[in-house]
């Protein structure tokens, strides 16, 4: 294995811990959004894994939606899905729970353990790609495997 920035070297080893089988890589080229994601690992934006913090709008409880890339989250529609209208957490909520910065959330190997939410979307792919620590650092994986992996609740986002 190459060596890999330090954040994304936890990602590799949380990954290892959870019993997924990937390969972190480092990108030539930035994967921060969905869509520099896609064109960098030559993929739909689709395939691209978003992992966002929201929080409770009533208990303060933060979760982690992962998200495809063509997909935005419905605030409303999370009524119906985690019992509570949901608020979108700030860069520090982002950075405090889960130890990274926007633009390289994985979707596991956070400082806080998250309640967990996939994008039944995903699932329609044979493989998706999310951040692994770095705006420049990726890994593919088959959907199912990660929802497993992560305990997701599956759910319609959009």
């Amino acid at each position: 294995m190459t060596d890999l920035p330090d954040s994304a070297a936890r990602v590799a080893e949380a990954a290892r811990a959870l019993g997924l089988a990937v390969e972190v890589r480092e990108m030539p080229a930035s994967t921060r959004t969905a869509e520099e994601a896609a064109t960098t690992c030559g993929c739909a934006v689709a395939q691209i894994v978003k992992s966002l913090i929201f929080r409770g709008k009533t208990s303060k409880t933060p979760w982690l939606f992962l998200v495809s890339g063509a997909n935005r989250v419905n605030e409303k529609r999370m009524v119906e899905v985690i019992g509570e209208p949901v608020v979108r957490g700030s860069a520090d909520d982002v950075r405090a729970l889960t130890g990274y910065a926007i633009g390289g959330v994985p979707p596991f190997g956070h400082a806080t353990r998250l309640a967990t939410v996939m994008d039944e979307d995903l699932l329609g792919h044979t493989v998706v790609w999310a951040a692994a620590g770095t705006p420049h650092a990726v890994f593919a994986t088959a959907p199912k495997a990660l929802a497993e992996a992560v305990s997701a609740k599956i759910a319609r986002v959009d």
